[in-house]
């Protein structure tokens, strides 16, 4: 288990590197609340005071899965699994960004789907800057436009995110019928009329 101490030196080396806070949320997987509190903290002593101050959050890492991709392609297979038996169907998988980009991979090839991939606005966030209207899908990939889409993430925070990307989908004319994650500390089920299954499914005990 990754200590406070040691995501708050990771936040540091990320933001050092030239990553915004947006993409600091994305690699250490947390809200860009948590992200903003850890980039806070980088070179300033660590103190009971500033620790009590910390958002309540919990941090997810699968790296032992990314980092191998025999691994990977099962944990995408079992997210193709759930979508095959509980969604509807569809013909073009989006993944989210960096993290949701190579299980989506996985899951349009176990369903016989076209791919795409969308890279959202917080990748361009910082918190003392206006956050971008919205952000875009690669044009490397398929169109979105006239198909039936599922989404595909590592993690849902508080949605904001997957929120976005349902409304891109839809605004560029395509039709959203699921979305799959990971893990999922929101717990909603659903998210803008579009079902969201996790893997695993993360309830705070306590107020937030």
């Amino acid at each position: 288990m990754r200590s406070i101490d040691a995501l708050i030196e990771s936040a540091e080396q990320l933001t050092n590197q030239g990553l915004s806070q947006g993409e600091v949320a994305d690699e250490l997987n947390v809200s860009r609340e948590t992200a903003s509190w850890l980039v806070a903290q980088s070179g300033t002593p660590k103190t009971e005071a500033k620790r009590s101050d910390s958002p309540i959050d919990v941090h997810v890492d699968w790296s032992a899965i990314g980092r191998d991709g025999h691994r990977l392609s099962h944990l995408g297979a079992i997210m193709a699994s759930l979508l095959a038996q509980e969604g509807e169907d569809a013909d073009l998988t989006i993944g989210i960004g960096k993290t949701g980009g190579p299980l989506a991979t996985v899951v349009s090839q176990e369903l016989g789907t076209d791919l795409s991939v969308y890279m959202p606005s917080k990748y361009q966030w910082n918190e003392d800057e206006s956050e971008p209207a919205t952000g875009s899908f690669s044009q490397n990939f398929a169109l979105v436009q006239d198909r039936d889409c599922y989404i595909v993430d590592d993690n849902i925070d508080t949605g904001q995110t997957m929120t976005e990307t349902i409304g891109q989908v839809r605004d560029s004319g395509g039709n959203p019928r699921a979305g799959v994650v990971l893990t999922d500390k929101l717990g909603t089920g659903e998210i803008d009329g579009v079902p969201i299954f996790s893997l695993v499914k993360m309830v705070q005990m306590g107020e937030r």
